[in-house]
């Protein structure tokens, strides 16, 4: 099935994995594929829209990540009101606040899609406080009880960056629901790895392929880490400053190259696939045992919808 000895055909198509459903965006199109609580699948696409910055290296990585950040969170949001039954819904309402009902009675969609966008952006301040302030918190306070050199400093802070990561997926893997949108991540991998062996989308095709795919976005966030490990590990050492928020905001303006960087590494790394990339992926890779499962029958159907619409008709114009 694979050839890894053998350079195939890579692919610009990319996903994510929603509440029993999956975003497929291609080259030109985007399409969200929900399975119903009737057992049918809900359909919605729209265009792809592409900016000036798509072809600026290092710029792109950072505007793609808070592009991909805000349209995620609205898939996200559609796909859970289409899944859930109208029992789930009445249910909810009433447990709502308030002020959800104020908002759902006269709050207009420019109201409601910033809501949506100031929640993205409270998911972004949760993860720079996980990743980014935590670790640098923790670190001095452990330097308070035990003197410690600018290197000891900044390798505890790695180690400590890397334990509250893998925690963090370890936890997410022990929730229900997260656990199935895990398996439908593993269908969108599959469905992806299926098409780019030149196979027919069918189930029975997507189900003997892997679910661990380079582009991954479990992948970039890992490499992400790493290579903010790695410039820290650079800039840190020389520079004698001990306050906390000191170095939280050297790290902050140092996220704009970090992801840059990490954006170009995956771009190559998904591009080809030698021994020297399969290598250096290894790591992202291992870490999607986190983050995706094998999907049953139903979840690779939904997959094969989503990816039908966003397959351009011109062949190799989606060429990674």
């Amino acid at each position: 099935m694979n050839q890894p000895n053998k350079e195939r055909f890579k692919t610009s198509v990319g996903g994510q994995a929603l509440m029993e459903g999956i975003m497929m965006r291609g080259p030109e199109k985007i399409c969200c594929a929900v399975r119903r609580p009737d057992g049918t699948i809900d359909l919605s696409y729209s265009d792809v829209t592409t900016h000036w910055y798509n072809k600026v290296p290092l710029v792109r990585g950072v505007c793609n990540m808070v592009e991909n950040l805000m349209n995620g969170y609205k898939y996200l949001m559609h796909s859970a009101d289409i899944a859930m039954t109208e029992e789930e819904k009445e249910e909810e309402k009433q447990n709502e606040s308030k002020l959800d009902r104020w908002l759902d009675e006269h709050a207009g969609p420019k109201v409601q899609s910033a809501l949506m966008t100031l929640s993205a952006c409270a998911g972004v301040v949760l993860a720079i406080f996980l990743f980014t302030f935590l670790p640098t918190f923790l670190t001095g306070l452990v330097a308070k009880v035990i003197p410690m050199g600018r290197w000891p400093r900044v390798i505890l802070e790695a180690v400590l960056k890397l334990a509250i990561f893998l925690g963090y997926m370890f936890l997410c893997t022990r929730m229900k629901e997260i656990h199935r949108m895990f398996q439908y991540h593993g269908a969108e991998h599959k469905t992806i790895a299926c098409y780019e062996a030149g196979e027919e989308l069918t189930v029975a095709n997507i189900r003997r392929h892997t679910r661990f795919h380079p582009r991954c976005g479990t992948s970039f966030l890992f490499v992400v880490i790493i290579v903010s490990i790695i410039v820290s590990s650079l800039v840190f050492p020389y520079i004698n400053w001990q306050s906390v928020w000191v170095r939280v905001g050297v790290k902050l303006l140092l996220l704009v190259p970090v992801v840059g960087i990490t954006y170009e590494f995956n771009r190559m790394v998904g591009a080809h696939d030698n021994a020297l990339t399969r290598v250096l992926s290894a790591p992202g890779m291992w870490l999607q045992n986190f983050t995706t499962h094998e999907p049953d029958d139903s979840m690779i159907e939904v997959a094969i919808e989503a990816m039908k619409l966003v397959i351009p008709e011109e062949k190799g114009t989606d060429t990674w």
